[in-house]
């Protein structure tokens, strides 16, 4: 259970500080399209969403998995 719990607090402190990293990546990216750092940009800012959407799946399994251990 705690380490559901842990996974979950880090995972969305993490997220929550990269969050304005990302705006601002974005804004960048929105001002200069052409340019070959807002390529590079962009490749962080996809990573960061699939590190997310990863994050989120892994957090929803270890809370079925908690429930399902300790309830079921």
């Amino acid at each position: 259970m705690w380490l559901t719990i842990g996974f979950l607090i880090i995972g969305f402190a993490v997220l929550v500080s990269m969050k304005k990293n990302m705006e601002s990546k974005l804004a960048f990216i929105k001002g200069s399209m052409e340019s070959e750092e807002s390529s590079t940009k962009a490749n962080s800012i996809i990573w960061w969403i699939v590190s997310v959407v990863a994050w989120g799946i892994v957090s929803i399994m270890l809370i079925v998995w908690s429930f399902h251990t300790h309830f079921g």
